[in-house]
């Protein structure tokens, strides 16, 4: 049985729905402030297969967040404060490319980013509230996914039966409005696979925090470039994302028991600040 003090402590995080957590036993709520204001919700602690895990609400329990609005360096910067050194992502996409129809899951290699009003660096030159003054570095995102995180979460998904798509470039936009067919259909005549709202720069503050972070991308519709109809609705989101949940729920899980321990990664992400003066110390 965890203490007081694990209870609070762990050493992979998720960020997605509640959807992921809701049915666990023994899961502790945790209000973990930051440097950079409150994150998207608690911290809620659990554990499986003996990973003690740590879930965060992306948009917060009532999803009362819009992407934009997202305080993705509050959010990856609680999750390290408590432990955490890999984190899983995962989130709902559509479709660019016809043969990513609904119920396809991509597991991408790739990020481009679109967005247009996000703060996505700790190392503003912004001074902190404990005097801390971050240097301006610059940090290399040119794999922006952990080669580990990958691997378990294309394993977890072949193992429950799913066949993943190995690999994609998920290009992210600003959000919250569904995007034209023009914009449709230049990111597809780009060789992009899918488009989100919520990846960055959730993968960019991962790897200045050098923590491990990959995703999984669930599709829910075709891009209103990819099909003829009347274009994406929030309800056939909300209905393919429902239908699908408690499947990637299980992939989740099991991708999250198949990540190296702490201890034993090995991979770009846990030196990506080496060498640079930072002017920051990382929780």
């Amino acid at each position: 049985m965890a203490t007081a003090q694990s209870a609070q402590q762990a050493e992979i995080g998720v960020i997605g729905g509640s959807g992921f957590y809701s049915f666990l036993e023994n899961v502790t709520e945790v209000e973990v402030p930051t440097p950079y204001g409150s994150p998207s919700d608690s911290l809620f602690f659990g554990e499986i297969a003996g990973r003690r895990v740590a879930f965060l609400p992306r948009h917060g329990r009532s999803h009362r967040l819009p992407p934009h609005r997202i305080n993705y360096r509050a959010n990856l910067w609680a999750l390290r404060s408590v432990g955490v050194r890999q984190v899983l992502g995962p989130c709902a996409v559509g479709g660019l490319q016809p043969e990513y129809g609904p119920g396809t899951l991509l597991v991408p290699h790739q990020l481009v980013d679109r967005t247009k009003s996000r703060t996505d660096t700790y190392f503003d030159g912004e001074p902190l509230a404990n005097g801390e003054v971050p240097k301006v570095v610059h940090v290399s995102l040119a794999d922006p996914y952990c080669p580990s995180g990958r691997a378990a979460s294309l394993s977890a998904a072949r193992g429950r039966g799913w066949e993943p798509v190995d690999g994609g470039t998920l290009v992210v936009v600003e959000g919250p409005r569904f995007g034209t067919r023009a914009e449709s259909r230049w990111h597809a005549s780009l060789g992009w696979s899918v488009v989100g709202m919520t990846g960055h720069p959730e993968a960019a503050l991962a790897r200045e925090l050098e923590l491990c972070y990959a995703s999984m991308a669930l599709v829910t519709d075709l891009d209103a470039g990819a099909e003829a109809g009347e274009g994406v609705s929030h309800e056939e989101v909300l209905k393919v994302f429902a239908s699908n949940v408690d499947r990637l729920r299980d992939v989740l899980f099991d991708a999250v028991a198949a990540l190296p321990a702490t201890e034993d990664r090995d991979c770009m992400c846990t030196s990506a600040l080496s060498g640079l003066e930072t002017g920051i110390t990382l929780p």
